[in-house]
């Protein structure tokens, strides 16, 4: 059973008129003097759960019968005339994992007054629990989501009864701070030469968390290029049943439109992501969902993209991993449960930008697309990092190969990019097996550290220059190996991600791509920096920088039948700008 964090905290309620002097009948001796219990059940975020199951059973059977409750729309949950002595509490709720603490004691004529936090089961094991930026910070109060976690030391608090617990409660209850509105300034794009991602080119985004009854939300998010020759944009919105997106059910709809150039086609795609997961005991935990992508750009392309997760809790330190997954893995939200520092409106923004990249075949449009099938197994090491070990296997269909040539290529499976001299192009298909070891350590404060080996085949230019590009590519074994870095400067405020993924020889298409997602490992030098700027116009101001591939490493010249060109594993590229919270 997973062992929940719970902060009890007791009330101490003194009767009005009560003299431990007076006497009493003996009937009225004898009969018990009975305590109360309330309590607030919320999830890692700070969002109220309702419906909550919230079962009380007495640790000394003969005492008292078990009890049962029901979260409010508040999260709170009340009961009277309990009898006094040692209970276990219970709680669980559809999308969370069960959570459970011991020895709360009912004393007579007190409200003791229980705070539970509910870890959510769709969380992923790298996602970690941030402490808000506005609360002082507690390095004891670090720990995984998902998969296990530091005891919280229980914190005492009596309070008067005249004070009522509810009222606390529901106090206690308010989300103070939390930003509902983000605006973007930027100028950029970190994936070039695909219409299915946002173009590079000044456009301004905005994202708005709107609560719902209960404790859903509904995320909205739009984007808006400013290029006259080729305007573009997209609109998303994500329902969260929950209210919290990585803590339950989620269904996203994106609709993205682009012109290709002042005098080409119009791009036009709809995605539709759905998502859930289902908790088969206390030890198994199933992931599931799927998304359906919808292209056009002339004629019509789309794909099904199924995905799925099984995860075992062997025992306190070991967990076993089973997943399969379409290549490439869509947005990854890695802070996606912190409400407190704007991350849903990031993630919402996220989804705008997650098309697979769109490729050409034969004159016809084709999707990037493959499966990826993995097994892990993950050792936590203390109570601040984790060891993972896995083998998986990639079976790609259509594989997007990126690369710089003129302004016009020979044949029809080129696909320009407008904004530069970037192409993409459909690099056939592949099926290789692979190897990862990562580790991962938060360190003092917000610092953490990542580290990845990853062994897999990989596309390089053979000798066979007489043939077209494809025919040109063959798969070939390659060792990778990144480090990187995340941390936020005391005093300045200034928070950033750094790191490197050396590659052992010639690559022209991604090694171990879900693995990077994971760990947010691309190739070569990679930094983002988010600069918080003195606050003025009622918003909260930060600079934003995204880099990719800063020394321009692994380009690979190559020559074909179609002529000489420059094939790219990660294009250097930059988006900066401004972005505004309130």
């Amino acid at each position: 059973m997973k062992q929940g964090r719970l902060r009890v905290l007791g009330a101490l309620v003194l009767t009005a008129g009560l003299s431990p002097f007076a006497a009493k009948p003996a009937a009225a001796q004898a009969k018990p003097v009975l305590g109360k219990l309330a309590g607030v059940v919320r999830d890692t975020a700070g969002t109220p759960q309702m419906g909550a199951n919230v079962e009380l059973v007495p640790e000394l059977a003969p005492v008292a019968a078990p009890h049962n409750w029901l979260t409010n729309t508040q999260g709170i949950f009340q009961g009277n005339k309990l009898v006094p002595g040692l209970y276990t509490l219970r709680v669980t709720l559809a999308g969370f994992l069960p959570t459970l603490e011991e020895h709360i004691r009912v004393n007579p004529n007190l409200t003791t007054v229980v705070r539970v936090e509910l870890e959510s089961m769709y969380a992923t094991l790298d996602q970690l629990r941030r402490t808000p930026s506005n609360a002082p910070s507690n390095r004891d109060d670090w720990k995984w989501v998902l998969r296990s976690a530091a005891s919280v030391r229980p914190v005492l608090e009596w309070m008067d009864e005249s004070g009522s617990a509810s009222a606390a409660l529901h106090a206690d209850t308010r989300n103070l701070g939390v930003p509902r509105l983000r605006m973007e300034f930027t100028d950029g794009a970190l994936r070039a030469a695909s219409p299915s991602n946002i173009a590079s080119a000044p456009a301004t985004a905005v994202a708005y968390d709107q609560k719902l009854g209960g404790a859903s939300s509904l995320l909205f998010a739009g984007q808006m290029s400013y290029d006259q020759d080729a305007p573009g944009g997209g609109i998303a919105s994500v329902w969260l049943p929950s209210g919290t997106l990585g803590a339950g059910p989620h269904t996203a709809l994106v609709l993205r439109e682009a012109k290709i150039g002042p005098d080409g086609p119009s791009f036009r795609g709809v995605r539709l992501d759905q998502g859930g997961a289902l908790a088969l005991g206390d030890r198994l935990l199933l992931r599931y969902g799927g998304e359906y992508v919808l292209v056009g750009l002339g004629t019509s392309a789309s794909s099904l993209r199924p995905r799925a997760e099984l995860n075992y809790r062997v025992s306190q330190d070991w967990f076993a991993e089973f997943v399969f997954a379409s290549m490439p893995t869509g947005p990854a939200p890695l802070e996606a449960t912190d409400r407190q520092t704007g991350a849903m409106l990031t993630s919402a923004l996220n989804e705008l930008d997650a098309f697979p990249a769109l490729l050409m075949r034969d004159g016809r449009p084709v999707l990037q697309n493959g499966l990826h099938e993995e097994i892990a197994a993950d050792r936590k090491i203390g109570a601040r990092g984790v060891l993972q070990f896995s083998g998986f296997h990639e079976d790609n269909r259509h594989i997007a190969v990126y690369g710089l040539g003129g302004d016009t290529l020979p044949g029809a499976d080129y696909f320009q990019d407008y904004f530069s001299k970037g192409f993409a192009y459909d690099g056939g298909a592949s099926s290789n097996w692979g190897a990862r070891v990562a580790f991962r350590r938060k360190l003092q404060g917000e610092t953490e550290f990542t580290a990845l080996y990853s062994y897999a085949s990989v596309l390089a230019p053979g000798n066979d220059l007489d043939n077209l590009l494809r025919e040109v590519l063959q798969t070939a074994p390659r060792h990778s190996l990144g480090a990187g870095i995340s941390a936020r400067v005391p005093h300045l405020g200034t928070k950033f991600h750094a790191g490197y993924k050396w590659i052992s020889g010639s690559a022209v298409s991604r090694l171990d791509g879900y693995g990077e997602s994971l760990y947010q490992m691309d190739p070569y030098f990679h930094l983002t920096v988010r600069q918080p700027l003195p606050k003025w116009a009622l918003g909260r101001w930060e600079a934003i920088a995204d880099c990719d591939n800063l020394l321009a490493q692994g380009y690979v010249p190559t020559s074909s039948r179609d002529g000489h060109i420059v094939l790219v594993p990660s294009f250097r590229t930059f988006r900066g700008g401004l972005s505004v919270q309130f």
